[in-house]
Formats: C-alpha cells, structure tokens, sequence
C-alpha cells in the first residue's frame, strides 16, 4: 500500500495533474476522501479516480471524470494493479492549460501523475510477524535473556510473574528453528510458542517500468 497520503504534481504542455494518494479501507472511505478533494478543486477541468481495496485487490473501480473513456481512470487503475497495491486511491485533478493532449496522451499523463506519485510518497509492505512466548523460570531466565540480546533476537518485552515471559516478535517460518534453539539453551525446560500475529510495514522495492 502506499506509505502515507500525500500529493505530487507534475506539468504537461501546461496543463496541470495533481495527484493525490490515500491509505484507505473501504469504499466508503474511499469516496469521503474524493469528495474532499472535489471540494478543494472546485475549479478543476477533472478530478479523475482510481482505486483498489481488499484483499487480493477484490475492490478494484475507476472513473474518467469528463475525460475521454479510457483516457484517465483505467490507466490510474493500471498502475495500481501492477504496483500491487491495495487500501489505496489514486486522485489526479486537471487543470487544463489550452493545449489539446490527445488519447494517447491523456494515458501517458495520467498513467505518469499516479506512477511519480508513488514513487515520491513510497510504497510499503505489510508483512506479518508472529507474536512468541518463551515461559521461563527464574532460575533460567537470565541466561536466557542475555543468550536472546547477544543473539540480537526481536525481544519486545519481558513479563515477570509467577515466571518469566519473554516476548518476541519474528517472521513466523523462524519460529521453529528459535524454539529449537531455546530447548537446547535450556535443556527442554522452555520452549516457544506462538500466541498472536501484528504486521509490520516495510519499503517496497521500487518499480521503474511503469
């Protein structure tokens, strides 16, 4: 998705696209956030739309807003499809500077207004993380922390109750080779299990051939 709303305008034969991109979840949201921006460019020759949303992009709809079928929108969409985003809309606002751009222009500019935006704003990952336990005694407990530390483990907290629990964050295809690991620090006293998932957001490598 894309790392944060943001706007990035761009100038052809004087005619000027804004585009404006938005972390969004539903549709609904969705087209509160195109009717602020119609708000903000009244005065706007077109505020042409695109957007995807859902999982394994099911959500996916565009708008030429005036402009010639298949001039604006669908080439907006494009672009999102083949970035491989989802949650995001694509908003790009022409004002038109008196010279004609043509179909095939039309395509190039807005495919390009949406295509620089992202690669200005950024575009992030959402990868998940499993949420581990390791229970452990007191007696144990700090040679394992300090084992976890020099390893350079995601430890994200340390619960001390009745025992220890250590809290660590991982992709969750590493879990098994650490609770591997932990058993043989411990002699099979502690062990790690998985008692959640979060998602992290991470750079996405950057697409030149838009």
């Amino acid at each position: 998705m894309v790392r944060a709303d943001g706007t990035n305008e761009i100038e052809i034969k004087k005619s000027r696209f804004i585009c404006h991109l938005f972390r969004v979840t539903s549709e609904e949201d969705a087209r509160a956030q195109i009717e602020i921006v119609r708000k903000q460019h009244w005065s706007a020759n077109h505020n042409c739309t695109a957007w995807i949303i859902g999982a394994g992009q099911a959500n996916q709809r565009s708008s030429d807003d005036g402009e010639p079928s298949g001039t604006a929108g669908m080439p907006m969409l494009e672009v999102l499809r083949r970035r491989g985003l989802t949650d995001t809309l694509a908003v790009v606002t022409r004002y038109f500077g008196g010279v004609m751009l043509g179909a095939g222009g039309l395509i190039r500019a807005y495919g390009g207004a949406v295509s620089e935006a992202l690669d200005v704003i950024g575009i992030v990952e959402r990868k998940p993380l499993a949420i581990v336990h390791a229970v452990a005694s007191y007696d144990d407990a700090g040679r394992i922390e300090n084992a976890i530390r020099a390893r350079e483990e995601p430890l994200q907290d340390v619960l001390y109750a009745l025992d220890v629990t250590f809290v660590l964050a991982m992709p969750p295809e590493e879990v098994s080779a650490f609770d591997t690991w932990l058993q043989e620090l411990t002699n099979g006293r502690t062990h790690a299990t998985i008692e959640g998932e979060q998602f992290v957001e991470v750079p996405a490598p950057l697409l030149l051939n838009d």
